[in-house]
């Protein structure tokens, strides 16, 4: 097969192109940029919403049959191409063929994704600044419900707050996305990553042992079939698919920059399960800490997104030493959140460095001005703008760039590169397959040509459609 010669490097920072120290530190980066809000905000409360333990075990099947090859091909043209999203088609694509154009609607997802994912961001670093002076203790109990949801009505009504905190989130992980590849970007996402496991298993402990949360824990454990029937089983199966790509952040390029530091020395196979298996792993410990707690307080399990911001601070106020735990709790948040936008930014800083040439130094600069001034959408949805409801009455910007992101970039982006990957059309599943098995580890199977060929892509774009459809109807 006649594939495009890799193109070759531009100067400037990107001749020579830097590798990662160590395999740890691919898993923590990868990881890390997985493991975020679709962990640890978003899993919890659709696995309320769809039935406890049921939910569980579906998403575990499509994070196999599904999450699983499509992490591989991200990793996979990073790999081969030693390129990130910039020209990485370009490197492996056939003479005459066009994929390399998905590399502008891809970065754009990228974009698009910080738009929102900075100012909740910062809105879980108010949380913890505000868990951290008692905000959230010694209400009185009748009135901690009410008093809380002022508090965040109180902050989404207040444009500069938020803002300021978005500011601060832009400048610290440009900030240490500037300090390199290695001395910033994985030298930091280890600490990071090493907290919030520490902080996580801390907080499950606890959560386990809160009198009354046993109930909580049969509800998330204890398989019931009534209740997934009753939420809808077709509806299960859609949530699930789509947590999957929300959790793994897949389609964007996001995986693939980190595919592009790494050697050949091992299979991509191990890795890409290890990675998954971390990300998942912080998803049901998650559940661990929210579902007893909910139970011991008699919180709704299932009470959608304000299940963060409303519900488990009034938990945090009935709990012994609630401005502490609360304090670590949104404080583990942060940091899953800020490993997102951290390996985010690094895609985001290696397009124009890989494509133009730029310097690490003037690809942050750029890129941190555009980051400022991106997010206000979001933000002045809540309050000056909260007249703009793209969707229907009673939404928000946020969620019209979440439908964006998550029913159409990386759905859509997952599925070019798996045609990519996969079709005599694109880079072709034997050149696919011999990059995932260059090196010593685990290979991965040629009898998945048929099923990635044929079978994944009419799941991926029945996801898409459904992803279309349901917000109007």
């Amino acid at each position: 097969m006649t594939m495009k010669q890799t193109p070759s490097l531009p100067s400037g920072d990107t001749a020579g192109r830097e590798t990662l120290s160590s395999r740890l530190g691919f898993l923590f980066l990868a990881a890390g940029c997985a493991i975020g809000l679709g962990n640890v905000w978003r899993f919890p409360f659709i696995t309320g919403q769809y039935g406890g333990a049921w939910f569980v075990l579906i998403y575990l099947f499509f994070l196999v049959v599904l999450g699983i090859p499509l992490v591989l091909t991200e990793f996979a043209c990073g790999r081969a191409s030693q390129r990130s999203l910039a020209l990485s088609f370009e490197a492996l694509e056939k003479p005459g063929t066009k994929w390399h154009w998905y590399k502008w609607p891809g970065m754009a997802g990228n974009y698009l994704l910080m738009m929102y994912y900075v100012p909740i961001t910062g809105w879980l670093l108010y949380y913890v600044t505000e868990s951290a002076r008692g905000a959230f203790s010694h209400l009185p109990a009748e009135e901690s419900a009410a008093l809380i949801e002022t508090h965040f009505t109180a902050l989404m009504a207040s444009p500069g707050i938020m803002t300021a905190y978005a500011v601060f989130v832009v400048c610290l992980c440009f900030g240490i996305c500037a300090l390199g590849l290695r001395s910033g970007v994985e030298r930091i996402t280890k600490y990071i990553m090493s907290a919030l496991f520490l902080m996580l298993i801390f907080l499950a402990l606890h959560s386990l042992t809160l009198p009354g949360g046993k109930a909580g824990l049969e509800f998330y454990l204890k398989p019931d079939l009534a209740r997934l029937r009753e939420a809808g089983i077709g509806n299960a199966l859609f949530a699930a698919m789509d947590q999957v790509f929300f959790s793994l952040s897949i389609g964007i390029g996001a995986l693939a920059i980190f595919g592009s530091h790494l050697k050949h020395e091992h299979t991509l196979l191990p890795d890409t399960v290890r990675m998954a298996a971390l990300d998942t792993t912080v998803a049901l410990l998650s559940g661990l800490i929210i579902f007893p707690a909910c139970f011991a307080f008699g919180v709704e399990a299932g009470s959608g997104p304000g299940l963060i911001f409303l519900s488990l601070p009034n938990v945090f106020n009935a709990m012994p030493h609630g401005a502490f735990w609360g304090t670590v709790f949104f404080l583990f948040m942060s940091f899953a959140a800020l490993s997102t936008v951290i390996a985010v930014f690094e895609n985001i800083i290696s397009f124009p460095m890989d494509l133009f040439g730029w310097s690490r130094r003037k690809s942050v600069t750029l890129n941190l001005l555009a980051m400022l001034v991106l997010p206000l959408p979001c933000i002045f949805g809540y309050n000056l703008w909260k007249h703009i409801q793209p969707l229907g009455e009673g939404t928000t910007i946020l969620d019209f760039e979440d439908f964006l992101t998550s029913g159409t970039c990386l759905p859509v982006g997952a599925l070019v590169y798996l045609l990519f990957c996969c079709t005599r059309y694109g880079w072709g599943f034997k050149n696919f397959q011999a990059e995932i098995n260059t090196g010593r580890g685990a290979k991965f199977p040629g009898w998945m040509r048929g099923y990635m060929t044929f079978v994944l892509p009419l799941i991926i774009l029945g996801l898409i459609i459904k992803g279309w459809v349901s917000p109007f109807l």
